[in-house]
């Protein structure tokens, strides 16, 4: 078999027809037919029914199909990665994110990425983890940056950023002289959480067994308007620590440890197994796990 032959045989069975699929690879029909002919006496079966106006897979043949199909993609992607390797990397980086991520995590990683290969475009697509794992799966986006853990087999999953979870309040508040809090003192105060989303699952663990003390005061969608509020002294929250560093800077909010607990928020860097990656995509790979090592010799090191 050769993939002249594989391909006629795609395009047979899409037209249903020897004479349509001649036009689309530019041969006859009789040139068509004994390309047919030539599969099936290699695989010892009929491939197509002739018998019809129209011609069919036979059983034989639609096995056949789903393999024609593969093949056919796997030289596609070979062709693409033996042309785009050593280039410099050009066309379209498609990357998934939560939005936190987006807004305190990747602009340092976008802002290198583009200094170093400026002819990339960079496309995200914004949602929960979840849901971007669904676009890898599918292969509607070449990689993704997701919250740990994540259960797909058909991943690869890199763990690339590690955060602690901490006490956020404002200056105002009674704890923000404390160097640590309980989580008995915390819910003495009026709660503002994250209305979904990993946090919020880390949360309603910590504070099941207080149920009858809580004082949620305000379920919000965004790490931003959370952060505004507790500046405003409207209550208190948990938040990776990273994502407050600007604000406790300014002075407008204060980051305490919690007292016999760590929480830790964990993102990973995910992409298909099967799949080979665009060039551009390989230089994103490279640069996260390149930034995530020398943060980690950082870290040691301190």
């Amino acid at each position: 078999m050769d993939f002249d032959q594989l391909i006629t045989f795609l395009e047979v069975a899409k037209q249903g027809s020897f004479s349509r699929a001649g036009e689309k690879v530019f041969r006859s029909q009789s040139a068509v037919s004994a390309q047919i002919r030539q599969l099936e006496q290699e695989y010892g079966d009929r491939l197509l029914d002739r018998s019809g106006k129209t011609v069919k897979l036979t059983p034989a043949g639609q096995v056949f199909y789903e393999y024609a199909e593969r093949l056919k993609n796997l030289r596609d992607e070979s062709l693409m990665a033996v042309a785009d390797h050593g280039r410099t990397p050009r066309g379209t980086l498609l990357v998934g994110a939560n939005e936190a991520t987006c807004l305190y995590v990747l602009p340092e990683v976008f802002a290198e990425y583009c200094r170093r290969y400026p002819t990339v475009q960079i496309n995200i697509y914004r949602n929960f983890s979840y849901k971007i794992v669904e676009k890898l799966e599918s292969g509607a986006i070449d990689v993704g940056i997701l919250t740990l853990p994540v259960k797909s087999p058909s991943l690869k999953v890199h763990t690339i950023y590690r955060d602690k979870l901490m006490l956020m309040v404002s200056p105002k508040n009674s704890l923000a002289k404390e160097k640590t809090a309980s989580v008995a003192d915390i819910v003495q105060h009026p709660l503002l959480l994250p209305k979904t989303g990993h946090t919020r699952r880390l949360l309603d663990r910590l504070f099941r067994t207080h149920d009858s003390d809580l004082k949620i005061r305000m379920e919000v969608p965004s790490v931003g308007m959370i952060k505004s509020f507790v500046a405003a002294d409207l209550g208190v929250s948990l938040i990776s620590s990273s994502f407050a560093k600007d604000e406790v800077a300014a002075g407008r909010v204060k980051l305490i440890d919690l007292k016999d607990v760590e929480l830790w928020r964990e993102l990973g860097l995910a992409y298909r197994r099967d799949r080979t990656l665009p060039r551009a995509t390989t230089a994103f790979v490279s640069l996260l796990r390149e930034r995530a090592t020398k943060k980690a010799e950082f870290s040691a090191g301190a």
